[in-house]
């Protein structure tokens, strides 16, 4: 069905969002960043594109931009290979300037949140490959002896 996903954020001071994801240890796509926007290049195939407020609105006329510190539209969820991972980035992610959010750990899968510069909400999980591929009902009841 889909090839790509590109998220779009508005974010309210460019230059710092792109500091505060270089410390996670994210690039930029620099063909599709200019003055009002920068493509953080999340993997292969996905893109946030963190958009000054501003330039945001044009793409939303006559629609209030919500303030994500207080109100939440979305949860941005990122798998990554192990809990060692999961644990390494939102390290980084909150010692760039990010506030911690919850921890999951469901042994099957795990998994931890933060809250960007802007407040958006970002989750880094890791789910076991036979989890994934069996379903976690399923999963947990071949773990049971079910």
């Amino acid at each position: 069905m889909h090839k790509t996903i590109f998220v779009n954020l508005p974010v309210a001071d460019l230059e710092a969002s792109k500091k505060f994801f270089g410390a996670m240890g994210y690039r930029f796509d620099e063909r599709f960043s200019d003055e009002n926007a920068a493509a953080l290049v999340l993997g292969e195939t996905m893109v946030a594109m963190l958009l000054k407020r501003d330039f945001y609105q044009t793409f939303v006329p006559g629609r209030e931009i919500i303030d994500a510190k207080t109100t939440s539209g979305a949860i941005l969820c990122l798998d990554v290979d192990s809990r060692e991972v999961v644990d390494e980035l939102v390290g980084k992610a909150i010692a760039a300037g990010a506030t911690a959010g919850d921890v999951e750990d469901h042994g099957f899968m795990y998994g931890s949140s933060f809250y960007d510069l802007d407040g958006h909400g970002w989750e880094i999980m890791w789910m076991d490959p036979a989890a994934a591929e069996a379903g976690p009902e399923a999963h947990a009841a071949a773990q049971s002896g079910s």
